[in-house]
C-alpha cells in the first residue's frame, strides 16, 4: 500500500536518501496510516547519524542527541529524525544506559515496544514489517516485538502503554503480553506520577474508556497512586452487584471527551476529597483538580427539580461545572436531570442572578451605605446574594440598597 505523508516529512526524506542514506517514517504513523486514522506525528528513523543529519539540513534542534534524535523545522512544523539505534541495558527500569548506532533498520525495528509500532515505510520500499505487524493489526492484537516481559523489564511505562492501545484501537492484548503486564507491574516505581497520569488521561479520553478496568485486573492500580484500587472496589459497592469491572464504566464515552468530564466520571463514586488526592498524586493540573472535585460534589449533593436550588448551586460552581455533575447523574439514571436542565435553561433566559458579579450593587455601593471595608462588605453582599436566589426579582440596585439596611441592624 501506498502512504500519503505530508510534504516535509517526504521532503526530508527525500534529502537525506538523496545523500545515500537510508530514511523511513516509522512507528505510530506508520500504524495509523494503516488503520486510517490521522497520525499525530510522523517520526522519522535513517541510518544517518546525527551529525550527518544535522550536516544534510544545516540548522536542526538538539532534541535528543544522546540517543540520535534531531528535530527539523520545516515549514513551521517539527520533524523528529532519529538514527537506527541499539538501546542497551535499562538499569533504571525505564531508560537505556547507553545507545549504539547501527545501520541495520531491523535492529532498530526490533527494539521497539509492540508489534504494530514497529513497521516503517517509504514509498521505494512500501512497509517494511519484520515482526507481524500489519497481521496483528489485522487481528486487532496488541502484542510485543519479541519477549514481552523483556519489553516491559526494559521500560515499565509500556505496561500501561499496552493498556492504553487497547482502548484507543479497541484492540484485544495478546495472551503472553497480558500475563507478562500482570508479572511486571510491581515496575511501575520506576515511572514518574506524570507519565502515569498521561497514559491513563489518554485512555480516558479515548473510544473505550471502560478499558481502565484492565488496570486493576493486571495489578497496575496498586502502583498508580495512593488510593486508586479503592476507585475499582468503589465501582462494584456503588452497583450492589457482581458486575464484572469490564461493565462499570462502559457509560463514560457517553461523556464529553475531556480531562474533566473523564476523571470526573471514573472517579464519581468517591469523595470529592479522594478524588482530589488522587488526581494531585497524579500530577493533574489546577483547573482539572477544581473541575472535577466541584462536578463530583455537585453530582452527590441531593437536588431537586427547583429553580431556588438550582440557583443556589450555580452560585457555588460554574456553569460548565453544573453541565458535568448532570451528565453525571444521567450516567447513573437519575430520573431528575431533564427537569432540572429544563428549569436551568429557563434560568439562563431570564438573566437571574447565580453570581456576586451579576449583583445590581457592589462593594463600594455598600461602602457608601456606611458598611467597613473587608469582612463586614464581603457578608453583605453574600447576604444580597442569597435574597436574589431565592427571589431574583429583587436585584435592582434601589430594592438591594433597601435590604442592606436590614442587614446593618443585625
Amino acid at each position: 500500500m501506498r502512504i500519503e505523508m505530508p510534504y516535509e516529512a517526504e521532503w526530508i526524506i527525500d534529502n537525506i536518501r538523496s545523500h545515500g542514506y537510508e530514511a523511513f517514517i516509522v512507528g505510530g504513523c506508520v500504524r495509523d496510516a494503516v488503520l486510517g486514522r490521522i497520525p499525530g506525528d510522523w517520526d522519522i528513523t535513517t541510518s544517518a547519524k546525527p551529525e550527518q543529519v544535522k550536516e544534510i539540513f544545516g540548522k536542526t534542534v538538539d532534541t535528543g542527541l544522546k540517543h540520535g534524535t534531531v528535530t527539523i523545522i520545516k515549514n513551521g512544523s517539527g520533524y523528529e529524525v532519529t538514527t537506527y539505534r541499539i538501546d542497551g541495558e535499562y538499569l533504571d527500569g525505564r531508560h537505556p544506559e547507553t545507545v549504539e548506532f547501527t545501520p541495520d533498520l531491523r535492529e532498530d525495528l526490533k527494539r521497539r515496544d509492540f508489534t504494530i509500532n514497529a513497521m516503517a515505510y517509504s514509498h521505494e520500499t512500501g512497509i517494511v514489517d519484520e515482526f507481524e505487524g500489519m497481521e496483528d493489526l489485522k487481528r486487532r492484537v496488541i502484542r510485543c516485538v519479541g519477549c514481552a516481559k523483556d519489553r516491559f523489564t526494559e521500560d515499565a511505562l509500556r505496561i500501561l502503554r499496552a493498556v492504553r492501545f487497547a482502548a484507543q484501537l479497541d484492540f484485544v492484548i495478546e495472551d503472553e503480553t497480558y500475563k507478562a503486564i500482570a508479572e511486571i507491574a510491581p515496575n511501575l516505581v520506576h515511572v514518574s506520577k506524570e507519565r502515569i497520569q498521561v497514559e491513563l488521561t489518554k485512555l480516558l479520553l479515548s473510544d473505550h474508556p471502560e478499558k481502565i478496568w484492565m488496570v486493576d485486573a493486571t495489578g497496575i492500580a496498586e502502583y498508580v497512586t495512593p488510593g486508586f484500587t479503592e476507585v475499582f472496589e468503589r465501582e462494584l459497592e456503588s452497583r450492589n452487584s457482581m458486575d464484572p469491572l469490564k461493565e462499570c464504566w462502559a457509560g463514560i464515552a457517553a461523556l464529553p471527551a475531556d480531562k474533566s468530564h473523564r476523571w470526573a466520571g471514573f472517579l464519581r463514586h468517591m469523595t470529592a476529597e479522594q478524588a482530589v488526592k488522587i488526581l494531585r498524586g497524579l500530577k493533574l493540573d489546577n483547573d482539572t483538580i477544581g473541575n472535577v472535585k466541584n462536578m463530583i460534589t455537585a453530582f452527590q449533593a441531593p437536588l431537586a427539580v427547583d429553580k431556588v436550588e438550582i440557583r443556589r448551586l450555580l452560585s457555588r460552581v460554574t456553569e460548565y461545572q453544573f453541565l458535568g455533575a448532570m451528565q453525571l447523574k444521567k450516567l447513573d439514571g437519575d430520573e431528575t436531570v431533564p427537569g432540572i436542565l429544563r428549569l436551568f435553561e429557563e434560568i439562563k433566559e431570564a438573566g437571574d442572578c447565580v453570581s456576586l458579579k451579576q449583583l445590581a450593587v457592589n462593594g463600594g455601593d455598600l461602602l457608601a451605605k456606611g458598611l467597613e471595608k473587608g469582612k463586614q462588605i464581603g457578608d453583605g453582599l453574600m447576604y444580597l446574594l442569597n435574597l436574589v436566589l431565592e427571589k431574583p426579582e429583587l436585584n435592582k440596585k434601589d430594592i438591594l440598597l433597601e435590604k442592606i439596611n436590614q442587614f446593618k441592624e443585625k
